[in-house]
């Protein structure tokens, strides 16, 4: 796994909720399952560090999203 940093975590939790909404729900049923989902999806992340930026990006949606250091997600 990409090493990131916790406003990249941050962030890339807020692009998983986009097509995962009942990860707003707190104590819904099934939260390991839903936590293995998570872990996949994390792991798509690819390391984007030839600039020295410290950008992760991630396949999403058909597009690559870029998050930044301090979080700023874009496309």
């Amino acid at each position: 796994m990409v090493k990131t940093t916790k406003a990249q975590r941050k962030a890339l939790f807020r692009v998983f909720q986009r097509d995962n909404p009942e990860w707003s729900l707190p104590y819904a049923r099934g939260a390991l399952l839903r936590s293995r989902k998570y872990r996949t999806f994390r792991k798509t992340v690819n390391g984007y560090y030839w600039d020295g930026s410290g950008c992760i990006m991630l396949p999403w949606r058909g597009m690559w999203l870029g998050i930044e250091t301090d979080g700023y997600t874009h496309s």
